[in-house]
């Protein structure tokens, strides 16, 4: 079996622009939407649903493309690290999360993960800390601690608490695939693990939601139809691929600080949609946090085009794509 990535057409400019706004838009409305599936489907089993209906249109995509293609040995490690953590841990401790915090407050929560990969990266690869790095964390932090001031939080509330917990730790898990994404050398392409790394998610996740959840208890309806059908092929496959095709035809710079729109545009749809208040705790948190993940981002790109520029691999078309 052949080891070289299928290559295909990069998009034209305009394009990538259009479909990066259609990324930023999904996956930032994804989260009022998954905050409404949650009341019919328990959440463990929401995210294999999830992962399934992702998978399958990943395979049908790649079959038709001609890309489709077994992992290699070499690339078994990242499809078990992003498959199970990235894919399975984040999203069952997001969907976790969610029932008991609001779509909006979780989007921001969900977007820490850049700031726990830099002390990560500094421990486990050694990469240095230089002060926008530094200055981008420390904002980033204060993001945080602005989102839990007593004044903008209930620390009387177990609920609150616990939803909160779980959607910090969620980015903590989604940091350690990404270190390793970071540190991996590639035959196949994120795209085409993708569809592997999601099956490897879509099976433990039914199982533990059969061992652990009331299934008898999921309100089925054309809502709930949609729902999955938004989540499967639309929020999971559609914009994985999308994000891949983007970060391949436009500069890194212009592709990873517009995902960070992400978490803007789940605070707005929550509130559109939910009528989730935006109170000053959560715009002041979240402008710290998007500050602080610029910056780390900007920091992290500046490295990378000097590793690329002293002729270290690339690694291809994307290397830390969240499921949003």
């Amino acid at each position: 079996m052949s080891t070289k990535t299928t290559p295909s057409a990069a998009l034209s400019p305009a394009a990538a622009r259009l479909l990066l706004v259609c990324v930023v838009v999904l996956w930032g409305a994804n989260w009022p939407v998954m905050k409404v599936g949650l009341q019919s489907m328990p959440p463990v089993w929401f995210a294999a649903a999830r992962m399934t209906l992702g998978a399958l249109s990943l395979f049908a995509m790649l079959a038709v493309l001609g890309r489709l293609k077994l992992p290699t040995r070499r690339d078994l490690p990242v499809v078990f690290t992003v498959g199970g953590l990235q894919m399975a841990v984040f999203l069952v401790l997001i969907n976790s999360g969610l029932q008991y915090v609001g779509a909006g407050r979780s989007a921001i929560l969900a977007y820490t993960t850049p700031l726990w990969v830099t002390p990560g990266a500094m421990l486990l690869l050694g990469e240095g800390m230089n002060r926008r790095k530094l200055l981008g964390l420390v904002l980033g932090l204060c993001g945080v601690a602005a989102l839990f001031n007593p004044l903008g939080f209930d620390w009387t509330s177990r609920d609150a608490l616990v939803g909160n917990a779980l959607l910090l730790a969620a980015a903590l898990v989604g940091s350690i695939p990404i270190l390793h994404v970071r540190a991996h050398k590639w035959d196949s392409s994120p795209l085409q693990l993708a569809p592997w790394q999601m099956v490897l998610a879509a099976v433990p996740l039914a199982v533990l939601s059969w061992s652990t959840e009331d299934w008898s208890a999921i309100r089925w309806s054309d809502e709930l139809g949609v729902i999955l059908a938004y989540n499967g092929p639309l929020a999971t496959a559609f914009c994985f691929w999308a994000t891949v095709s983007v970060t391949r035809a436009l500069p890194a710079v212009t592709s990873s600080l517009s995902l960070l729109a992400v978490p803007v545009a789940g605070v707005l749809a929550s509130a559109v949609f939910l009528d989730e208040p935006l109170t000053p705790t959560l715009i002041g948190g979240l402008a710290l946090i998007l500050g602080g993940t610029v910056l780390v981002n900007l920091a992290d790109l500046r490295r990378e085009r000097a590793a690329r520029a002293q002729g270290a691999e690339k690694a291809p078309e994307n290397t830390g794509t969240m499921i949003d």
